[in-house]
């Protein structure tokens, strides 16, 4: 039997307590015990307190109300978040300055580290010399961007378009939450979510059987 998951579901039981969980819901699955050290985190751990209790009610209060960059600066005055960091991708520092002129202008003090910060080259680590002459030698650095911000003592770090990957590495090694406001999709403006919309028509390609074969 397939092993059935959250994303296989559709009748979201466990938001409305309704009583029909399907027999493969992972709430079922869930030990109490488990359950029981993940809820003592939330009451415990002083940070994650306080952010969830932050992001309920910006949920709450702003709902359909505030655009993402208006619930970003929320979060941070609920956090307590004096100063912000943002770490962006190069292609997108025109963005980046606007969102820090909001920032600024809404009382946040702004550090911003590009992904080019450092210019190192590709090969030094050894990124393929094609990917060097198909995208330019000087490598992104997003653990240098997050050691950068750590050092600045940021409250917040928010990230504006690094490349898939790069956001997990910056992530990984960020000492403030951080929380993402773009997210980098070249083909389609930054909408990630259009090829999802268009899955079965322009985008059908995406559903059909790849004709490439991924390497191990």
């Amino acid at each position: 039997m397939e092993n059935y998951t959250c994303i296989d579901c559709g009748t979201k039981s466990c938001s409305t307590r309704d009583g029909r969980n399907p027999m493969f819901c992972m709430t079922e699955r869930i030990s109490g015990e488990e359950l029981d050290k993940v809820m003592e985190i939330y009451r415990e751990d002083d940070l994650v307190h306080k952010a969830a209790i932050a992001s309920a009610e910006v949920e709450s209060e702003f709902y359909c109300r505030y655009t993402r960059v208006e619930e970003t600066m929320a979060f941070a005055r609920k956090m307590g978040a004096k100063k912000i960091g943002i770490a962006t991708c190069v292609g997108l520092l025109a963005e980046t300055r606007v969102l820090a002129k909001i920032l600024r202008k809404n009382g946040f003090e702004v550090v911003g580290v590009a992904c080019k910060m450092g210019s190192v080259n590709k090969t030094d680590i050894g990124i393929p010399q094609f990917c060097a002459e198909a995208t330019g030698p000087v490598m992104c650095n997003p653990v240098l961007q997050a050691m950068v911000l750590n050092r600045e003592k940021t409250d917040l770090n928010v990230l504006m378009g690094l490349c898939v990957g790069h956001d997990s590495l910056f992530c990984r090694y960020s000492e403030a939450l951080a929380t993402t406001l773009v997210v980098k999709d070249r083909v389609l403006g930054h909408n990630p979510v259009q090829a999802i919309y268009q899955a079965e028509s322009y985008y059908k390609k995406l559903l059909q059987k790849p004709t490439v074969t991924w390497e191990e």
